[in-house]
């Protein structure tokens, strides 16, 4: 592959995916130049908070493995340092990891306006140039081409072999379409209610929207500002919404249930 300006690929290791609280608890780059060297960078990072049982069993890292670990904003000039003026890249790096790391140098004080440089995000590529429509998934589970693709009755078809494809390769083994009922978008996100309303982080859930919008905890605001979510109760939210929070008022609380998906 040749390159005409430096290239810093980045990757990052969070105890969750929200942009805005969580924190990176290992960081990996590697710096590619014009005339073909490379540099690497790989470093173990305390958090300052727990890591989620749900992270250690994803990445193998224990809150053990980063408690010697420096703090992000003891390394954060070391790498800037590394990054210097390259262009970069990753996988998912513009939604995810060049954003989280945004925040984190900016709390430790340092400005890095990623947005202005040149990104190849491996992810955006791939999904522009590859098909991700029920054809190019019924080539993939099925291997092989839809005969009647665009017909009603020919897309449903390929939906039920594809989906029978799917309980094979990522059920348990029991043949049972129930195996793949909690694969969502939503339980993947850390989002609790479908209309995305309130996020678990670090065990509790968070407000996203209103005064208290990612600053505030469930828990924090029935004890402190009950009367918000009375109000929550009387406005026009989903019966889900107005349950959990009736039910916060009277001092109970879910449970986050650490699942990882196949």
């Amino acid at each position: 592959m040749i390159i005409s300006r430096p290239l810093v690929l980045v990757d990052l290791e969070t105890t969750g995916t929200w942009i805005e609280k969580d924190k990176i608890i290992e960081i990996g780059m590697i710096k590619c130049l014009p005339d073909g060297t490379m540099n690497k960078y790989l470093k173990r990072i305390n958090p300052g908070i727990p890591i989620p049982p749900e992270i250690t069993e994803l990445t193998g890292i224990t809150n053990e493995d980063v408690k010697d670990a420096p703090l992000f904003k003891d390394i954060a000039e070391e790498i800037l340092l590394f990054i210097e003026d390259a262009d970069l890249g990753g996988f998912n790096a513009k939604r995810f990891d060049l954003p989280l790391l945004k925040r984190e140098l900016y709390e430790s004080e340092i400005i890095f306006e990623w947005e202005s440089r040149v990104i190849f995000d491996a992810q955006i590529i791939y999904h522009v140039f590859e098909k991700r429509d029920l054809t190019a998934a019924y080539e993939f589970y099925c291997q092989k081409n839809m005969a009647n693709a665009h017909s009603a009755l020919g897309d449903v078809e390929a939906t039920l072999e594809v989906l029978e494809k799917q309980v094979e390769k990522y059920g348990i083994g029991s043949g049972h379409l129930d195996d793949l009922k909690d694969v969502d978008y939503q339980k993947k996100d850390n989002f609790y209610d479908n209309e995305r309303k309130f996020c678990w982080w670090n065990g509790e859930l968070y407000l996203l929207f209103g005064k208290y919008a990612k600053k505030k905890s469930l828990k924090k605001t029935a004890e402190e500002d009950p009367n918000y979510l009375r109000w929550i109760l009387k406005a026009d939210f989903s019966n889900d919404v107005k349950l959990l929070v009736k039910n916060a008022l009277e001092g109970q609380f879910p449970q986050k249930e650490y699942k990882i998906g196949k």
